[in-house]
């Protein structure tokens, strides 16, 4: 993979895939459209609609384990148990993980973000009391976990650049893995995915982005 640690608008760290131009979080700010997408928009939305004690987490796209590791600071703010499943197809090196800044940014130590990314692939190790995570190497076209969840990130890279990631097919796989009143969220909001969503009998939410980005998307599993 040819690709590089930049930094992004808010002094966080990403990574830019060279050969595409495409970076793995907004350029005007990796936390700031982790924690808006994902943590506020997801988790917390859906600690406060779903009054469990233990929930189950997928991410699409573990990528640099930022969204991990804001998923684990706040399910122990919250006393929450979180199961944490991320897939990613090429992990990020040693080298490439510890270039990232993120205890610069977050109320964390550097242990724990060494613990995301030293944690075996392919078992469950508890990180924290509030939070165990399942790291899993595997293409998103080939996808195969076991398991339901509460909610699903959905970080791919963008439809320009990988479409095949973007169809009915993988959302439909989505569906089957949602208990229904499962939530969906991801940073895009196209039209034609949307429509996807909701002819597979998603209740679709159109939400203020963050930074740099008008909108996104908050998908919600009808129940039958």
């Amino acid at each position: 993979m040819n690709r590089k640690v930049i930094i992004t608008e808010d002094g966080s760290s990403s990574l830019l895939m060279q050969d595409w131009g495409e970076t793995y979080h907004s350029v005007h700010g990796a936390v700031q459209e982790t924690q808006h997408v994902y943590i506020e928009n997801g988790l917390r939305f859906l600690f406060s609609q779903n009054k469990k004690e233990e929930y189950a987490v997928l991410e699409m796209g573990f990528g640099t384990g930022l969204t991990a590791l804001l998923t684990a600071l706040n399910a122990a703010d919250a006393l929450k148990k979180v199961n944490y499943t991320g897939i990613e197809a090429f992990p990020l090196t040693e080298r490439e993980w510890k270039t990232l800044n993120y205890t610069d940014h977050l109320p964390t130590q550097e242990t724990l973000l060494y613990k995301v990314h030293e944690a075996v692939w392919e078992t469950a190790i508890p990180l924290t009391p509030f939070f165990t995570l399942t790291k899993t190497q595997q293409r998103f076209e080939t996808l195969c976990v076991e398991g339901t969840f509460d909610l699903i990130y959905f970080d791919v890279f963008g439809y320009k650049y990988q479409p095949e990631l973007w169809t009915e097919a993988i959302f439909e796989q989505m569906k089957d893995l949602l208990y229904p009143g499962g939530i969906l969220v991801t940073y895009a909001c196209k039209a034609a995915v949307n429509k996807i969503l909701k002819n597979l009998g998603f209740e679709v939410h159109k939400l203020k982005g963050p930074p740099g980005k008008r909108e996104m998307t908050r998908a919600i599993l009808v129940k039958k």
